[in-house]
């Protein structure tokens, strides 16, 4: 699976890693697992450095409509993100929807400056 994640309940954080081709179904299985598992509000650092999205335009309308009503449904947690080396037009746009959300949230180029202001955002 090219999505992993680590649940941390002590620190309320949920670290995220990506590796290799990410598609649709992978997207939908990470938040799957946050709404399942009553996430929502935790902190969120995904780590995209190793990952290739593979989006297609109905792809990220699909992903920004669950994204959008899960925002509207409930508290959303803060939420860095760690840019990969390819970035694409629809990986952007999907990043608009996270960004849409009230909630804390910072796009960064590395997992150091990422770690440090994630632990530091109440939640």
């Amino acid at each position: 699976m090219p999505i992993h994640w680590i649940v941390e309940s002590r620190r309320k954080l949920v670290t995220v890693v990506a590796e290799g081709d990410v598609g649709k179904a992978d997207v939908e299985a990470y938040l799957a697992m946050i709404d399942g598992a009553n996430l929502s509000e935790w902190r969120k650092l995904f780590d995209a450095r190793k990952g290739r999205p593979v989006l297609t335009q109905q792809d990220v309308n699909d992903l920004g409509a669950r994204i959008r009503a899960a925002a509207v449904a409930r508290e959303v947690g803060p939420f860095a993100f760690v840019k990969p080396e390819m970035e694409t037009p629809e990986l952007l746009r999907l990043l608009g929807f996270f960004a849409a959300a009230k909630r804390p949230m910072r796009v960064f180029q590395t997992i150091g400056p990422a770690q440090k202001w994630i632990a530091t955002v109440p939640c």
